[in-house]
């Protein structure tokens, strides 16, 4: 494996990570308390707190032709895959492989959609890196910070999965959602080629008023987070 990364919050979203961001829904089911898409989304009137998990296929995204980039591009970037929309993720993807880009494929991993994005995709394998979001190896946590998505287990499962099928792997522990980062990098880090990402979540407090969460356990929740 390459490194271990603390995020510098100097660059913020994901520069970091990629030249470009491409992405085809608009809400995603996963639901995230602390999401940043949904803050925004909600904030310029795209979508209601309420129906931020309806997912609403671009069919004018879909339709695009995509040119070959000069970096990574990452998919995606203000939603996620998941079954209900694995065959649109199909659609993009295939695009920009052909076109010869280096992809980087971000996601709390369904194991449907993992499965069927290695066996689809094999032979581009050189050119694809999945980065994985884990942000704690306690499945209570994930499901109380992330309702609609996979459980560690699930996730681990995908993890292995991929770095088995020979692809390049890497995992996203930002935000981080407890303070057990340590158990969680010993129980990935066999399964990593690239690099784990190790941050804090931002503006959590801000982002959670504007996404509706504003119940007293959420709350003091986050205020842990920060502490």
């Amino acid at each position: 494996m390459e490194n271990v990364l603390k995020s510098n919050k100097k660059v913020f979203g994901t520069k970091e990570w990629a030249v470009k961001n491409v992405n085809f829904i608009s809400g995603c089911q996963h639901d995230c308390k602390y999401c940043y898409s949904k803050e925004m989304a909600i904030r310029f009137r795209r979508k209601t707190p309420d129906n931020w998990k309806k997912e609403e296929v671009r069919i004018k995204d879909l339709e695009k032709n995509y040119k070959k980039y000069k970096g990574r591009i990452m998919i995606p970037s203000s939603h996620d895959i998941t079954p209900v929309n694995l065959e649109s993720t199909f659609i993009i993807l295939n695009k920009l492989l052909l076109s010869g880009n280096d992809v980087l494929i971000v996601t709390k991993p369904h194991f449907e959609c993992i499965n069927k994005i290695c066996e689809r995709f094999e032979k581009f394998k050189k050119q694809i890196l999945f980065r994985f979001s884990i942000g704690s190896n306690d499945s209570s946590v994930l499901k109380f910070w992330e309702p609609g998505a996979t459980d560690f287990q699930e996730r681990l499962n995908c993890l292995k999965f991929a770095h088995k099928q020979g692809f390049e792997t890497s995992v996203s522990c930002e935000p981080m959602l407890d303070y057990k980062i340590d158990d969680l990098i010993k129980i990935i880090i066999p399964f990593v080629t690239n690099s784990i990402w190790i941050g804090k979540a931002n503006f959590l407090l801000k982002r959670m008023k504007t996404n509706g969460i504003n119940d007293k356990i959420s709350i003091e929740k986050a205020k842990e987070l920060h502490e």
